[in-house]
């Protein structure tokens, strides 16, 4: 059966969407476009968590122990003294580092980032570490793909991820081999861009439309008069900006903070088949097509019995099963989509049937097979 509530809840949603008045909505230019020289960098970096509560690689991880061990070399410590930190398998010759976990730190460099300011930063363990709550990062190089270092991350760890286990059960929430650290690393370099120096600025619309790069392209000419902004394509759009740095500032700061009318979004249909979630933009359209959707059940009823012979027949009392077979097949009314229908039509046609949200992304597939539906089918 359909659950009332997910319809009920859709429907009025779709009704109130596709019942209000559509009115033009201004986006400022710096919601729907970015500038191509304030790109980001990714950083990468390999350390050691301390502190944790026996939850770390061990014994078994032997680049741990080394990377340790090459740690305190360069601090000046050597094994002998350390060893109230941690123990040794003396039979191997291992260290086993329990409360130490060998981790992968990620980090991205926001663009016209400048030395001393401050970034989040992802721990991730690599060995055989089973949680990192707890735990403390020591001093890490963080490096570009050039394999220059731009930033050198510290802190301690914010992991949310719990995992217990007690009397052979476990129980996870999360994920506690994964962390964060907030402003956890501390920009070293500049990553040189063009903001400065170039004679174009680029500005790249977010989701590529030339209807919206034609309308911020009319914007600032508009404003600014002459060919100040080009297009260069769907997606980037060159401006000529003033060579004095302070003035080409405030002129990307008029600009980036304008009103422009952009282009209307392709009809898109989104089905979340693991959560049944359809979400449907506003724009669909259906061509005329007929739609039944029903399933048929069959239901086998077996019933035990005793055949128990006459009292004067020589006969034997036997066991038997009796089987009754129903074939039902549930009365689901076609219905029929007019050529062009919108939204409201299309989730009110499919609730008359009683259709569950699963049945709902069927009929969607199939009629986006059949050709009928004016829309890009989108399944996650």
């Amino acid at each position: 059966m359909i659950k009332p509530l997910f319809l009920g809840l859709l429907s009025a949603l779709t009704v109130l969407a596709a019942s209000a008045p559509v009115t033009a909505h201004a986006d400022r230019v710096k919601d729907l476009t970015h500038v191509a020289a304030m790109r980001s960098n990714q950083l990468i970096g390999y350390g050691l968590v301390v502190g944790l509560q026996g939850t770390g690689d061990g014994a078994d991880v032997s680049f741990t122990a080394q990377s340790m061990k090459t740690m305190l070399a360069r601090m000046g410590v050597s094994l002998e003294g350390a060893l109230a930190d941690f123990e040794t398998t003396t039979s191997t010759g291992k260290l086993d580092i329990k409360n130490v976990a060998a981790v992968m730190i990620t980090a991205e460099l926001p663009g016209f980032a400048k030395p001393g300011q401050k970034i989040d930063i992802n721990v991730s363990a690599i060995g055989k570490a089973t949680n990192l709550r707890g735990g403390n990062l020591l001093l890490t190089s963080l490096r570009g793909i050039d394999g220059e270092m731009y930033a050198l991350a510290q802190g301690a760890l914010t992991a949310t991820g719990i995992d217990a286990n007690a009397a052979g059960a476990k129980v996870a929430v999360g994920v506690p081999t994964s962390a964060r650290v907030p402003s956890g690393a501390t920009v070293e370099r500049i990553v040189e861009n063009p903001f400065a120096t170039a004679d174009q600025l680029i500005l790249n619309v977010r989701e590529g439309d030339f209807t919206t790069a034609t309308a911020i392209i009319n914007a600032i000419n508009s404003r600014f008069g002459g060919d100040i902004a080009t297009a260069l394509d769907g997606v980037s759009i060159s401006i000529r900006a003033p060579q004095d740095l302070s003035q080409r500032v405030a002129f990307m700061s008029m600009i980036e903070n304008m009103d422009v009318q952009p282009g209307e979004p392709p009809a898109r249909v989104v089905v979340n088949a693991r959560t049944g979630t359809v979400v449907i933009s506003r724009n669909v359209r259906v061509t005329a097509a007929a739609v039944t959707h029903g399933t048929i059940s069959v239901a086998i009823a077996a019933t035990n019995e005793v055949s128990q012979p006459n009292p004067l027949a020589q006969g034997q009392t036997v066991g038997v099963q009796n089987a009754d077979i129903k074939v039902s097949e549930p009365n689901k009314p076609m219905f029929l989509f007019q050529p062009g229908v919108d939204l409201r039509q299309i989730v009110d046609a499919v609730n008359q049937v009683g259709a569950t949200p699963s049945a709902l992304i069927a009929i969607l597939e199939a009629l986006k097979s059949s050709g009928s539906l004016r829309a890009e089918l989108v399944v996650i």
